[in-house]
């Protein structure tokens, strides 16, 4: 009973914020929740001073809440679905999400940066933003800063994409086919893809959508292979007698689980929506508190690298993406 009080006024702010993002993004759909949710997290921590009370309840939402979200987000995913993009689009999706992993982590080590900096933000730019980068950071090693600038640097470029490529996308002369599997292959939250597809009619978005949850599904498989890596360098710690992590965390056992369940068609069209509002309110309570963690003052002292970093991943995950559109097909 004690804990429970102890999360609640924090629990509270988050819940709060989290339903205001929703109401908003209900009344203004180009607008995403999970942006507004990061964004007011890191105005408290920026600008206000957030009392030690609601801390144990914004670090709970950070951790448990969020992940509580990750799984029902298993929920919009449908293996027919996903099928009906084709053997060759789908190898493109692949090729984005593994190109983009390891060539920001390359970038990460020529610049100088720390693995785990490198390791988290390659997940973030590769499958879907900071909701990726807190499902990794148990196997990162990662400190508070270096999840912060992951989540602040993921969520500008996110933002940022849905201002440039639209226009950039007439520019080019793309398809409203091609430009919407050019936004999923590239842009991070799912909310910010279906704000930049958008513009370009409900073919590209429903195209978008597609594209996007299939990086998503990506997510299981690519925490498995890093789980599995981190297992091989604890290993002489865990003779030591430290555990080692799990080759995939219950949570992402649990999203596997509700992509089953959905693509069994069991569900109701009216129940799946439910659970998406719900899925929406808790990764944005989660957001926030991962948002409360950014105070971008302190970024300033980390330096120009990982801003480079980070840029250097959007580049690279959008180029690849077209390259990858214009080649299979869509």
């Amino acid at each position: 009973m004690t804990r429970v009080k102890e999360l609640l006024p924090g629990l509270g702010i988050a819940l709060a914020v989290s339903v205001v993002a929703f109401v908003v993004h209900q009344r203004v759909d180009v607008i995403s929740p999970h942006v507004i949710s990061v964004f007011f997290g890191m105005l408290g921590a920026t600008f206000g001073r957030i009392e030690e009370s609601f801390k144990p309840g914004l670090k709970f939402s950070a951790k448990k809440i969020l992940r509580a979200g990750i799984v029902l987000l298993g929920f919009r995913l449908s293996l027919s679905e996903l099928g009906k993009l084709g053997p060759r689009a789908l190898v493109a999706v692949v090729a984005v999400v593994i190109a983009t992993f390891f060539g920001t982590q390359w970038l990460a080590k020529r610049l100088g940066l720390s693995r785990s900096l490198g390791l988290l933000m390659a997940t973030g730019y590769s499958i879907c933003g900071a909701s990726a980068i807190a499902a990794v950071e148990p196997f990162a090693g990662a400190d508070e800063e270096e999840v912060a600038y992951s989540i602040a640097l993921v969520t500008l470029c996110g933002t940022l994409a849905i201002v440039v490529l639209p226009p950039l996308g007439s520019l080019l002369g793309m398809g409203t086919g091609q430009f919407g599997a050019w936004v999923g292959a590239s842009v991070h939250d799912v909310g910010q893809v279906v704000a930049a597809a958008s513009t370009h009619g409900p073919k590209a978005l429903a195209v978008a959508v597609i594209v996007k949850l299939t990086r998503v599904a990506m997510l299981a498989p690519l925490l498995a292979f890093v789980a599995i890596g981190s297992r091989k360098r604890m290993g002489e710690a865990a003779v030591a007698g430290a555990k080692r992590p799990p080759i995939l965390p219950l949570f992402i056992v649990l999203f596997l689980v509700a992509v089953a369940i959905r693509s069994t068609g069991v569900l109701p069209v009216t129940t799946l929506a439910r659970i998406k509002d719900a899925e929406t309110i808790l990764l944005g309570m989660g957001l926030v508190g991962l948002g409360s963690n950014v105070d971008l003052r302190k970024l300033r002292a980390v330096g120009g690298k990982p801003l480079m970093l980070g840029l250097g991943s959007w580049a690279l995950v959008a180029l690849v993406s077209i390259l990858a559109v214009q080649l299979s097909g869509l």
